[in-house]
């Protein structure tokens, strides 16, 4: 186990947790009621900062429910929070509706069901997404003349065995 220093700095977050004892992932809550219309990106806060050891990082990745049955998408993931990093945590988060979806007053809810387009709200609390702890080796780059040679090359790429 790998001790990772936090840093409370707003009123009544929920700490990071394993919501089951073989997760990968300590799920992240929001720390305050955010609003996500159609077509916006936004940073929902948590309400926390991390020391983070040496040759490790955080990586924040989405939970499956939100990406199942919600149109919100994670929108840099895996995201990673460096070693370095100390500023507030905040989860970058985009609606994929049809801007054209919103309706005024509406709201769906992370609860809500049918994946439904329109304008999301996030309420504090709420899990947004999940943090993994990862080692990171650091690495030397070799300059060579030629790569071709150095192992095999698989060739291909960008959807070359299928989509």
């Amino acid at each position: 186990m790998v001790d990772v220093y936090v840093e409370v700095i707003r009123e009544g977050v929920t700490m990071p947790f394993y919501a089951n004892p073989y997760d990968a992932g300590m799920d992240v809550c929001a720390a305050e009621d955010t609003i996500i219309r159609p077509g916006e990106t936004v940073i929902i806060p948590t309400g926390l900062k991390f020391a983070i050891p040496e040759g490790y990082e955080i990586q924040v990745r989405p939970r499956s429910g939100i990406s199942f049955r919600t149109p919100l998408r994670l929108s840099n993931s895996p995201g990673t929070i460096d070693a370095g990093y100390r500023d507030e945590l905040g989860i970058l988060m985009t609606n994929t509706s049809p801007e054209n979806s919103e309706k005024d007053g509406e709201y769906h809810t992370l609860d809500s069901k049918g994946n439904k387009k329109g304008t999301y709200l996030i309420r504090k609390g709420e899990r947004v997404a999940q943090l993994v702890l990862a080692q990171v080796p650091r690495m030397n780059l070799v300059k060579v003349d030629s790569v071709i040679n150095i192992g095999t090359n698989r060739g291909g790429g960008f959807g070359s065995t299928g989509v």
